[in-house]
Formats: C-alpha cells, structure tokens, sequence
C-alpha cells in the first residue's frame, strides 16, 4: 500500500461489484457487549491469566479456544468454552444489541445499484440467524468461517470464498470491517477494505483502505 486512500468503494474509483460485510461491531453494535462478556465473564473461565479481549476480535470462537490454549494456560475444555460462548451469544444477539443506523436503507440502495452483497462472519450460522430473523435482513450469500476448510480471520480464505460465490473476484469487492483481525483478512483476500470502528475500544485499523467513523461517511463510500 502506497499511502494513497482511493475513494468510491473500490481500488479504482468505481462503486464495488460486490459488498461483503462483517457481522459484530458492524451490521451490529455487538463488540462492546463481547468485550465485557469475555474479559469479565468468560476468560476468567478458562484461563488463569487477564486477556485483553482484542486480541482475538474477528476470530471464529472455535479458533478462540485453540488461541487461548496455545498462548495461555487455559482451565476448560473446548467443549466447555464453546458451551459457555453459546450461551452468551443467544442472549446477546437475542436481546442486547442493536442494528446500524440507516443499514435497511443501505442495502436497499446498494441493490438499486446492481450491488450484490453478502454477509462475512466469524460467527457460526445459528448466531448469524438469529440477528437476520430479529431485524429482517437479506443477503445474496451469508457466508460464516464454520463453511470454509480453511483457517478463519486474519486469513484471507473467507473473504475469497465469499467473493467467489457472489461471481466477482476478491478486487472487486468492498469489504466493511471493524477489527484488526477483519482488516487484515479482508487486505490480504486483495478487497477494497474499509475500516469502521464501532466500539469503545481503539483498534488500529489503519491497514485497511479508507477508515470512516460513522454510518453516513460508510453510506458515501459505498455509494459515491
């Protein structure tokens, strides 16, 4: 990257073929709530030592476990944690968070434009559905880490896959992202990635393309 920020939703000016967001921390204000819930509630759970919870931000919870397992001295098992998260989920996604400002209207303007769009997750699908059915969403493709045979963000793999099954190439698509994680999945799948940054916590998302800081500078990205 050369310095130079394009504009216009797409390395060459031009609105994207395809748009591929994330999930936590973008479509939903989710990531301020899985901060508290996993450094007050659920690490203490597995493992000894404090972990600063953006360290794994945009990780599959699965690969969670196998991060924590390897860098820390962890006090559960895998299927324990992954019982604990579960739980947490379903009543967070069921009860606490809330819908990007103005999201229906983007994507409906988005669909005016030819756009197609997909929905790019950590999260496994039973966690994505339940905020699709709560707040009525529709994409052309809603892809989660748990369909690849590949590792999950900050690889590249799901970013691709989803570019894939839109019919586009990964340099075609714009992909909204909130975590460094995200970010450097959706930079080295080759899209178009804006970073926007939707929680209390101060992440470096200065790798991505262009960085907006609220939903009426996404919608002028994406569309102008």
């Amino acid at each position: 990257m050369d310095g130079t920020k394009p504009s216009g939703g797409a390395p060459n000016g031009e609105p994207p073929n395809a748009v591929l967001f994330d999930m936590d921390g973008v479509i939903v204000n989710s990531e301020d709530f899985w901060v508290e819930l996993e450094e007050e509630t659920i690490f203490p759970e597995v493992v000894e030592e404090d972990v600063a919870a953006d360290e794994i931000t945009g990780m599959n919870y699965r690969e969670i476990y196998d991060y924590l397992d390897s860098e820390y001295q962890t006090t559960a098992t895998k299927e324990e944690f992954i019982a604990i998260y579960d739980e947490a989920a379903k009543k967070l996604y069921s009860e606490h968070v809330s819908l990007m400002d103005g999201f229906h209207d983007l994507l409906a303007d988005l669909r005016n434009n030819g756009t197609e769009i997909a929905l790019v997750s950590s999260s496994p699908h039973h966690w994505i559905e339940i905020v699709l059915d709560r707040f009525d969403l529709e994409f052309s493709e809603v892809v989660s880490a748990e369909d690849i045979d590949a590792p999950g963000k900050p690889e590249p793999a799901i970013f691709e896959h989803a570019a894939g099954l839109l019919g586009a190439r990964a340099d075609e698509c714009a992909a909204v992202e909130d975590s460094e994680n995200g970010v450097e999945s959706a930079v080295r799948a080759g899209t178009y990635c804006i970073g926007y940054p939707n929680g209390a916590k101060e992440l470096d998302l200065s790798a991505a393309d262009m960085v907006v800081s609220s939903p009426e500078e996404l919608r002028e990205e994406l569309l102008n």
